[in-house]
């Protein structure tokens, strides 16, 4: 099961970051030094896709500009000496084949996920949500991808989360273990009341399907808030094909909330090169000033 193709759903409108959103697509919202949709990108290509579908909507167009060509200002910087600048801004846009898709209706993710029919075809294929950030020393989808490989069937992202964040994703009941940090899924329910939670284990970011999902998605009824949800489409699924989930080794950032694009600013910053040792040294300092405040 070669994984070649991924699909990002990037069509919300997030509300929960407004009104910085009002104008700017969430995932362009930079991260330090790039925006957030680029780490999502170099992710599917780490885990060896080929070819990346974007989903958006009409509000955007800023998506599709920074993963074109800028000939105009690669030109400028080119001719003010920049040379690393503009060989930055050029290998962007060759990261991956990178391309999009409009949602013309609000209709869910299941909806968003199965407008991408045409261009999945008869293989399986990758999701990776617009607002997650996983960091780990594997790329978490490379971690689904061997899952995949190894067990022949589709493979989810999970992670036991507390019972204040199960209710707002989707729990899961597992089964027997297949191999370190995989387990067989026998099914799993979205946004379930504590009396329906399935286990502690939600559903987190990541998915590797098969080209099965979407003649269930075309036939799934519209769940929760009234929209087609990917998590019952994929509940039928794991009830006629097997279905695995790893309980990932890595780092989760939800940036589509203020504080987890907060906290993932934070993190990534301290890592990086030209800001780290500063940043390090003013939460230090900044720290001993709130004890004496």
């Amino acid at each position: 099961m070669r994984v070649r193709k991924a699909i990002i759903p990037a069509a919300g409108l997030g509300t929960r970051l407004l009104p910085n959103t009002k104008s700017i697509p969430k995932e362009m919202l930079p991260l330090v030094d790039k925006p957030v949709i680029q780490y999502i990108v170099e992710e599917a290509v780490s885990a060896g896709v080929e070819q990346v579908l974007i989903i958006t909507n009409r509000g955007k167009s800023a998506i599709e500009n920074y993963f074109d060509y800028a000939p105009d200002l690669e030109e400028r910087l080119r001719a003010d000496g920049k040379e690393r600048d503009a060989d930055i801004v050029h290998k962007v846009a060759d990261m991956a084949d990178v391309l999009f898709l409009r949602q013309k209706e609000t209709k869910g993710l299941g909806h968003a996920v199965w407008r991408a029919k045409s261009f999945v075809g008869d293989e399986p294929f990758a999701i990776l949500l617009g607002d997650d950030i996983m960091l780990g020393k594997k790329p978490v989808l490379k971690q689904l991808v061997e899952a995949s490989e190894a067990n022949d069937c589709s493979a989810v992202a999970i992670h036991q989360v507390p019972d204040e964040l199960i209710v707002k994703y989707s729990s899961v009941k597992l089964e027997e273990k297949l191999g370190e940090r995989v387990y067989r899924i026998s099914d799993m329910n979205e946004k379930p009341t504590l009396e329906e939670k399935l286990s502690q284990y939600a559903i987190l970011g990541r998915y590797v399907l098969t080209p099965a999902i979407f003649d269930i998605l075309e036939h799934t009824a519209p769940g929760r808030n009234n929209e087609i949800q990917l998590t019952d489409g994929m509940g039928t699924l794991v009830h006629r094909e097997k279905m695995v989930g790893v309980d990932f080794e890595g780092r989760r950032y939800d940036t589509g909330n203020l504080k987890g694009y907060l906290e993932s600013i934070i993190d990534f910053a301290l890592e990086n090169e030209e800001a780290g040792d500063w940043l390090r040294q003013f939460i230090l300092d900044k720290a001993e000033l709130l004890k004496k405040s």
